[in-house]
C-alpha cells in the first residue's frame, strides 16, 4: 500500500528505476544489502546487560517510516534505551560502538557506491533533461508544420470554395443557356422533321401516281399487243391450215385423177391381154403414196390443232394477265389510299412522337439540371465535411500537443522533486557518517541504519512500527493491484525524428489527413461508369451547339442597342417605340406552348421584339382560351400557371414586356339553372344571371342591357354591375401583381362600351393595352371601297371611349393593304395626303399588322396575299403606329432574318409611334414615303432612288434592296 501511494505522489512522470539506483527485490520494493542483512534476523527482541551484578534490560524497536518524497519504503531502526546510569550506559556504548564500526566502515563502503550511483543518477537525469528537450523541439517542430499545413489548407479551401461558387453560378447559366438553345434545337429539328417528312411523302405520293399510271399505260399496251398478236397469230394460223388443205386436196385429185388414168390402162392392158400383176403393183403404189400424204395432213392438221390450241391457251393467259393487271392497278389504287391513310396517321404519328420527344428532352434537361444541382450541393456539403473534420483532427491534434507537454513538464518537475531530495538525503548521510564521536551525555543514543542511501532517525517507539518490522518489511502487490497500476500509467510515443516517421508510427492515434486527400472530391476527374460523367459530356456537346448558335446569330444578325425613350409612358402607347410580337397561333395548344415560347425570349430579344403577346391563360371550354370559364385558373391547354410564370420570367430576363390575352366580354357558365340554362358561374368568381344582360337571347340574363354587340356562343358579361367591376378589376391586378403581365390585348371590344374599359386600365394600369375592335370594311359591287374612313371612324371612336388609354389594332390598314399591294398603291394615301387607315388619324394608338390567329393560321379567316407578304412588313415596320409580328411569318414562313433586318432599320432611324410621314407618290407604279428625318422606302416596280426628288435634302444610303417588291434608305 505504501508503495501504491508513492506512485500516486508521483503521478504520471515515471523514470526507469535505474534513473533512482533502486534495485529490485521482491515484488516491487528495493531494498539495501545492509538493511537486508540487518532484518535477516529477522528482529532484535529484547537484549539483557549486566553490570555491576545488575541486571540491566534495554529493548529496541524497529520500526518502519514513510517518506512523502519518496517512492519506496524506507525502513529504519532506532534504540530507544532506559534511564540507565552513566557507567552502565559505558558498558553498553563500548559493545555498541564495535558494532558501529563495523557498520561504518561498511557505510564508508556504501558512501562510495552511493556517490557511484549519484553520478550515474546525474548522467541519467542529464540524458532526461536532454532527451525532454529534444521531445520539446520535435513537439515544437511538428506543431509548426502542423500550423502549416492547416494554414495551406484554409488558404486552399479558401480558393477552391470561391472557384467552386463561380462554378456553380457559371454553370448555372450555361445550363439555363443550354436548356434554351436545346428546346430551340428540338423546336427546329421538329420543323426540319416535319419539312423533310411533306416533301417525302409528296415525293413518294407523286412517285405512286407515276407508277400507277405508267402500270396503267403498260397494262393496256400489253393488253392491245396480245390481242393483236393473237389476232395475227390467229388469221395465220387458219389461212395456213386452209392453204394446206386446199393444196392437199389439189394433190388428192391429181392422185385421184392419176390412179383413173392407171386403172384404165390396167383395163386397156387386161383387155389387150397385158401382164395384170405390173399394174396392180402400180397401182398399190399410188396407194401407198396417197396413204403418206394423207397421213401428212393429218398430221399437219393436229400440228394446227395443237398452234390453235396453243394460241387460246395464250389467250387465256393474255386474259388472266390482263385481269391481273387490272387486279394490280386496282391493288395499287386501293395502296395509294391507304399509303395516304397510313401517311396522314403516320404523320399526325410523327406529330405526337415529336411532341412526347420534345416533352422528354424538356424533361430530362430539367432532371439532369436537378441532378447535377444536386451532385453539387452534395459534392459542397462532402467538401464541408471534410474541412470540418480536418479543423477538428488539427484541434485534436493540438490539444494532444498540449497534453503531451503538460505531462512531460510534470514528469520533469517530478525529476527535479527527486533529484533535489536525493541531494538532500545523501548530503544528510555525508555528515551523519562522518561523525566518529559519541552524542553528548545529555543526548539520547541512537542508532542510525543506511536504507537504500537514506537514512532517518526515528525517535518514536510504536509497537505497531515493531510488529511491521518482525514481520517483514511489506506485503506482496495483488495481481489486480499491479494491473490497476499498470493501466493507469501513461504510454507515450516513441521521439519522433522527422514528419513522415511521425505519419507513419504506430503509435499514432489522430491522422490529420493530406491536402491531396482533403480536395480529392474537388480535384477528381470523370471517370467511366462515373455518375456525372453523362452530364459532363452533355454539358460540354451543349456547350459546343450553343457556341455554334451564337456565332451563327451574330453573323446573321446586327447588334444593336435600343434609343432610350423621350416620350411619356402611357397605357396607349407604351414608350412609343414597341414592336410586338403575337407569340401564338391557333394550334399552339396542341404543344407545351409556354415552355417552348420561352425558348425564344432571347431570339426575340435580340431581334428588336419589345413585347409578346401571349394567348388567353384561363381555363377555357374551347382550348384556344377564348371561352374562358374559371378566370383564377391558370392551368390551360397552353401548359400550368408554374410554366406560365417562368415563360413570364424569361421574358422579362430578357426586357420583354408580356401581354396578357384577356377575355372580358363573354365568360362560360359552370352550371345550369333550374331552367336548364347555363348562367350559373363556379370558380372564385362565383356569378349568377344578374352577371348576364338581359339582352342575350340564349342565356336569360338578368341584368342590364348591353352597351355593346352581342356574341351569342356565351353568355355576355354585364359590366354595368358594381361587383362585376370590381370583381375584374381584382383579378386584372392579380395577373399583374402575382403572375407578371406587363400589359393587355383586350378580346373582343365591341361587346362593351370603351369607358369600361377606360376604368379597368386606369385600375391596372397596364404598360401597354391593345383593343380588338374588329368591323368589316367598307365594299361596292365586291370591290373595296377607296373610302374607308367609317370604317376607321369606328374605331377611332372606340379608342375615344377609352379615353386614349388603350390603342387598338388598325384593321383598316390592313384591309387596305390586300389590294393596294396589287398595283394599287394609290389607296396608300388618302385625300388629306396622310395614310388611309387608323395611322392616318390617329397613329400613336394604331397597332399595325397583317395576319393573326383569327385571319391567318389554320382557321384563314382573312389571310394576308403571300407573295405580298414581305412588302406588307416593309410598309408597317418602317410607318409610324405599333406593327405586330405573327408567330407564323417570323418563324415559319423562312423571313425571320428579313424581318430583322426591317427591324434594324426601323431602330437605326428612330421611328417610334408618332412618326411623321411625307408621301411623295402613290399610284399604280409604286408608292414612295419620307418616315421621320432619317427613312425613305418604296414600294413597286418603277425606277425611283432619293436623289431623283428635289424635296430631299442630305446624303442617303440605301440599306435594304429587294429589288421591284421594296427598298429602305437611311439619311448618313
Amino acid at each position: 500500500m505504501m508503495a501504491l501511494d508513492v506512485r500516486n505522489k508521483m503521478g504520471a512522470a515515471l523514470l526507469p528505476d535505474a534513473a533512482f539506483g533502486i534495485f529490485p527485490r521482491c515484488s516491487i520494493v528495493p531494498r539495501h544489502p545492509l538493511i537486508c542483512r540487518i532484518t535477516s534476523a529477522r528482529s532484535i527482541r529484547r537484549r539483557n546487560y549486566f553490570f555491576a551484578d545488575q541486571r540491566i534490560s534495554k529493548s529496541a524497536h524497529i520500526v518502519f517510516s514513510h517518506s512523502n518524497d519518496s517512492d519506496d519504503t524506507l525502513t529504519d531502526v532506532v534504540v530507544d534505551q532506559d534511564d540507565l546510569s552513566v557507567r552502565s550506559d559505558v558498558i553498553g556504548i563500548e559493545d555498541e560502538l564495535d558494532i558501529a564500526r563495523k557498520a561504518l566502515s561498511e557505510a564508508q563502503h556504501r558512501q562510495e557506491v552511493i556517490e557511484k550511483e549519484r553520478d550515474q543518477l546525474l548522467e541519467e537525469l542529464a540524458r532526461s533533461e536532454a532527451k525532454n528537450q529534444e521531445y520539446i523541439n520535435t513537439i515544437l517542430h511538428d506543431k509548426e508544420v502542423a500550423i502549416a499545413e492547416l494554414e495551406a489548407a484554409k488558404s486552399l479551401f479558401q480558393k477552391k470554395l470561391e472557384d467552386s461558387v463561380e462554378e456553380k453560378f457559371t454553370l448555372e447559366s450555361k445550363l439555363v443557356l443550354a436548356k434554351q438553345d436545346a428546346v430551340d434545337l428540338a423546336v427546329q429539328v421538329e420543323k426540319l422533321a416535319e419539312v423533310a417528312f411533306q416533301q417525302a411523302t409528296s415525293h413518294i405520293l407523286e412517285d405512286a401516281q407515276l407508277r400507277i399510271s405508267s402500270a396503267e399505260t403498260t397494262a393496256a399496251e400489253a393488253a392491245h399487243l396480245i390481242e393483236k398478236q393473237i389476232k395475227d397469230a390467229t388469221e395465220g394460223t387458219i389461212s395456213s391450215i386452209v392453204e394446206k388443205s386446199r393444196h392437199a386436196i389439189e394433190r388428192a385429185l391429181v392422185v385421184a385423177e392419176e390412179a383413173g388414168e392407171l386403172a384404165k390402162r390396167s383395163v386397156e392392158t387386161l383387155i389387150d391381154g397385158t401382164s395384170p400383176f405390173t399394174e396392180v403393183a402400180d397401182v398399190q403404189a399410188e396407194n401407198i403414196k396417197l396413204q403418206g400424204i394423207i397421213s401428212d395432213i393429218e398430221s399437219q392438221l393436229m400440228v394446227a390443232r395443237k398452234e390453235a390450241d396453243k394460241l387460246n391457251l395464250e389467250l387465256e393467259n393474255t386474259r388472266q394477265q390482263l385481269q391481273a393487271f387490272e387486279k394490280k392497278a386496282n391493288d395499287a389504287e386501293k395502296a395509294l389510299l391507304e399509303f395516304q391513310d397510313s401517311s396522314r396517321k403516320n404523320s399526325l404519328k410523327q406529330e405526337e412522337e415529336m411532341k412526347s420527344m420534345l416533352d422528354k428532352v424538356k424533361k430530362d434537361v430539367a432532371e439532369r439540371t436537378k441532378a447535377i444541382s444536386k451532385a453539387f450541393k452534395a459534392d459542397l456539403k462532402n467538401i464541408k465535411a471534410t474541412v470540418e473534420a480536418a479543423k477538428e483532427v488539427v484541434h485534436c491534434k493540438d490539444y494532444a500537443y498540449l497534453r503531451r507537454c503538460e505531462a512531460l513538464q510534470r514528469s520533469l518537475k517530478a525529476s527535479e522533486d527527486a533529484l533535489k531530495t536525493w541531494r538532500q538525503r545523501a548530503e544528510m548521510a555525508e555528515s551523519l557518517l562522518l561523525k566518529g564521536r559519541l552524542q553528548d551525555e545529555g543526548d539520547d543514543d541512537s542508532i542510525y541504519v543506511v536504507n537504500g542511501g537514506r537514512i532517518d532517525l526515528l525517535t518514536d517507539v510504536d509497537s505497531q512500527k515493531w510488529k511491521l518490522l518482525s514481520d517483514g518489511p511489506r506485503r506482496e502487490i495483488p495481481q489486480w493491484m499491479a494491473r490497476r497500476i499498470n493501466a493507469v500509467s501513461p504510454k507515450f510515443p516513441p521521439k519522433k525524428l522527422d514528419v513522415a516517421e511521425a505519419f507513419t508510427s504506430k503509435f499514432r492515434s489522430l491522422e490529420l489527413p493530406t491536402a491531396d486527400e482533403v480536395w480529392s472530391i474537388a480535384r477528381e476527374k470523370p471517370k467511366e461508369g462515373d455518375v456525372l460523367v453523362e452530364h459532363v459530356y452533355e454539358r460540354e456537346t451543349i456547350e459546343k451547339k450553343r457556341k455554334a448558335l451564337e456565332r451563327a446569330l451574330q453573323r446573321k444578325t446586327i447588334q444593336w442597342q435600343r434609343a432610350p425613350d423621350q416620350t411619356k409612358l402611357e397605357p396607349g402607347t407604351g414608350t412609343g417605340r414597341e414592336i410586338v410580337f403575337q407569340g401564338f397561333n391557333w394550334e399552339s395548344w396542341r404543344r407545351r406552348w409556354y415552355l417552348e415560347l420561352a425558348a425564344k425570349s432571347a431570339d426575340l430579344s435580340h431581334c428588336g421584339v419589345t413585347a409578346v403577346w401571349l394567348p388567353p391563360p384561363t381555363e377555357s371550354v374551347s382550348p384556344q382560351g377564348y371561352m374562358p370559364s374559371d378566370l383564377y385558373n391558370l392551368n390551360s391547354s397552353y401548359g400550368s400557371v408554374e410554366e406560365l410564370k417562368y415563360c413570364i420570367e424569361e421574358m422579362h430576363s430578357q426586357d420583354l414586356l408580356a401581354l396578357g390575352d384577356v377575355v372580358l366580354n363573354h365568360r362560360c357558365a359552370h352550371k345550369q339553372s333550374p331552367n336548364g340554362v347555363w348562367n350559373i358561374f363556379g370558380g372564385k368568381l362565383s356569378w349568377g344571371p344578374e352577371a348576364i344582360v338581359c339582352d342575350d337571347p340564349n342565356f336569360e340574363g338578368r341584368g342590364n342591357p348591353s352597351s355593346g354587340d352581342i356574341f351569342h356562343a356565351a353568355p355576355n358579361i354585364d359590366h354595368s354591375q358594381d361587383f362585376v367591376r370590381k370583381d375584374i378589376k381584382g383579378w386584372l391586378n392579380w395577373l399583374r401583381n402575382d403572375i407578371g403581365f406587363d400589359g393587355w390585348r383586350l378580346d373582343f371590344v365591341r361587346g362593351f362600351s370603351g369607358t369600361y374599359v377606360k376604368e379597368y386600365i386606369e385600375a391596372s394600369n397596364p404598360v401597354l393595352a391593345i383593343g380588338e375592335y374588329w368591323d368589316s370594311l367598307g365594299y361596292e359591287h365586291g370591290s373595296l371601297c377607296y373610302n374607308q374612313d367609317p370604317h376607321r371612324q369606328r374605331i377611332v371612336n372606340w379608342i375615344n371611349a377609352t379615353g386614349g388609354t388603350s390603342s387598338a389594332f388598325d384593321i383598316t390598314t390592313k384591309g387596305i393593304l390586300h389590294s393596294a399591294l396589287h398595283n394599287e398603291y394609290w389607296r396608300l394615301i388618302d385625300p388629306q395626303g396622310k395614310p388611309t387607315g387608323v395611322m392616318g388619324w390617329w397613329p400613336s394608338r394604331a397597332v399595325t399588322f397583317l395576319e393573326n390567329h383569327d385571319t391567318g393560321s389554320t382557321q384563314g379567316h382573312w389571310p394576308f396575299p403571300r407573295d405580298k407578304l414581305m412588302q406588307g412588313y416593309a410598309y408597317i415596320l418602317t410607318h409610324p403606329g405599333t406593327p405586330v409580328i405573327f408567330y407564323d411569318h417570323f418563324y415559319d414562313f423562312g423571313i425571320h432574318d428579313v424581318i430583322t433586318e426591317l427591324i434594324e432599320a426601323r431602330r437605326r432611324a428612330g421611328i417610334h409611334c408618332r412618326s411623321s410621314i411625307k408621301i411623295y407618290h402613290a399610284n399604280n407604279e409604286g408608292y414612295v414615303a419620307q418616315v421621320g428625318d432619317a427613312l425613305v422606302m418604296k414600294l413597286g416596280q418603277f425606277d425611283w432612288n432619293p436623289s431623283k426628288e428635289n424635296q430631299l435634302e442630305g446624303s442617303w444610303q440605301k440599306f435594304v434592296d429587294k429589288g421591284p417588291d421594296y427598298q429602305v434608305w437611311l439619311r448618313q
